[in-house]
């Protein structure tokens, strides 16, 4: 995901879809890039909301909950001041690009928000 609190509904889809497939009872994991590594602030999940897509707390918590792994690329967070304490407590790291090119060979299936 690339999409970021910039663009609400399509960040909080990407979540929303997310959540349907692991409902679906598939393996699901964020490779979060550019202005989507912010998704993971506390204050961005507590009040991001997209039109018609839902607040992206409750997709969130039950991706947390069902076992979802997020990736937050190391570059695009640290130019954006995402750190290590907007992570606590969350199944998540930093990662590089090698681990997003793995992520798509291991999953059978990659969709990109």
């Amino acid at each position: 995901m690339t999409r970021g609190p910039e663009d609400p509904t399509r960040a909080a889809l990407g979540f929303l879809v997310g959540k349907a497939a692991l409902e679906e009872g598939h393996d699901v994991s964020f490779f979060l890039a550019g202005d989507g590594v912010q998704l993971l602030r506390d204050a961005v999940l507590d009040n991001l909301t997209g039109l018609g897509t839902g607040r992206l707390r409750e997709s969130y918590d039950a991706l947390a909950a069902g076992g979802a792994r997020f990736y937050l690329s190391g570059m695009s967070s640290a130019g954006r001041g995402v750190v290590e304490a907007d992570l606590a407590g969350k199944p998540a790291e930093f990662a590089q690009p090698q681990r997003l090119v793995q992520l798509a060979l291991d999953h059978d299936r990659t969709l990109a928000y």
